[in-house]
């Protein structure tokens, strides 16, 4: 019998973090650069604190920009509590995880430590590696 596919095996392991006190339009610029949708939020420890997302950060840049309001740091904004998917959870888990919330993206954990991140597309890819 095979081995089952788990979120380690299609998670990025290479991540853009950020810290609660990173002022948020950095992040802003990063997450363009980067052309991702949201990332984890680390403290000095490495400990997953938050997540900020692309609708938060459009939120935010409508006020800073349009509205002329200052912006802030990444704590202001981000989402203090984190749905997570551990390294070891099978695919198939995950992706039901997907269907039943809107995330697009979950924070993958090992022993209480982000090791990385699954999106809906790497679950489509393992996935399709079933058929």
């Amino acid at each position: 019998m095979s081995k089952p596919i788990t979120a380690r095996d299609y998670m990025s392991a290479t991540l853009i973090t950020f810290t609660p006190d990173m002022d948020i339009l950095a992040a802003i610029n990063q997450l363009i650069e980067k052309r991702i949708a949201g990332a984890p939020v680390v403290d000095r420890q490495g400990n997953l604190v938050g997540i900020i997302s692309e609708k938060d950060c459009l939120r935010i840049s409508l006020h800073a920009s349009y509205h002329g309001e200052s912006a802030g740091t990444v704590a202001e904004y981000m989402h203090g509590e984190v749905k997570t998917v551990d390294a070891e959870a099978n695919i198939a888990d995950v992706a039901s995880m997907f269907l039943r919330d809107d995330y697009r993206r979950y924070p993958v954990m090992c022993d209480n430590r982000l090791v990385g991140q699954i999106s809906r597309r790497d679950v489509l890819r393992a996935l399709e590696a079933l058929w």
